[in-house]
Parts: C-alpha cells; sequence; structure tokens
C-alpha cells in the first residue's frame, strides 16, 4: 500500500476523523465536539489539528475557509482511504464482537 493512502490507526483518531468528515464536512470544534460525544472525552485542539494536518498533509483531507472558521472536508483520495482503513478495522476487530 503506498504511503499516505490509509489513515495512521495509532488511536484511531485519524480513522474517526475520516469516518465523521465522511457523513459532511465539519470544521474542528464540531468534530472535537462529535468525537467528545461518541468516546465520552472531548480532545483538545492540540489533539485535533495536528491530526488534521497530517490528513492534509497526506491529501486525505482538503480545508476551506468560512469566514472565521476552516472547514474540512474529505478528498477523494480520502475516501479512497477511509474505505482500506475500514476493511483493515474490521479484519483486526471482527472477532471481539
Amino acid at each position: 500500500m503506498a504511503k499516505g493512502y490509509c489513515c495512521d490507526m495509532r488511536g484511531m483518531l485519524s480513522f474517526l476523523i475520516l469516518f465523521l468528515l465522511s457523513k459532511k464536512p465539519m470544521c474542528g470544534q464540531e468534530l472535537s465536539s462529535e468525537i467528545g460525544n461518541r468516546k465520552g472525552e472531548t480532545p483538545s485542539p492540540g489533539t485535533i489539528y495536528p491530526a488534521l494536518k497530517s490528513l492534509k498533509e497526506n491529501g486525505l483531507v482538503k480545508e476551506r475557509k468560512a469566514g472565521k472558521t476552516i472547514v474540512y472536508a474529505l478528498t477523494p483520495h480520502g475516501r479512497r482511504g477511509l474505505a482500506v482503513a475500514k476493511k483493515a478495522f474490521c479484519r483486526t476487530y471482527i472477532d471481539l464482537f
């Protein structure tokens, strides 16, 4: 698999960000709140924004300015990366259920 094709699964934050962005474009605060709702713990900006920066550098997400807010969305490469990550997740964790 080519470097940068799939998200980094360490801590699953990148996977979760890609998953949430597959539903709709969101700003960092929105992502943080949604992750907090799902995990019970809201990640800090110092956690969310470096992950978004890495995903952007790998071509998995793009950003656009909406006033003072930056909104993140998946790129086509990000959609493919999420599909690969979902398969890897299922292969890894299917026996747990």
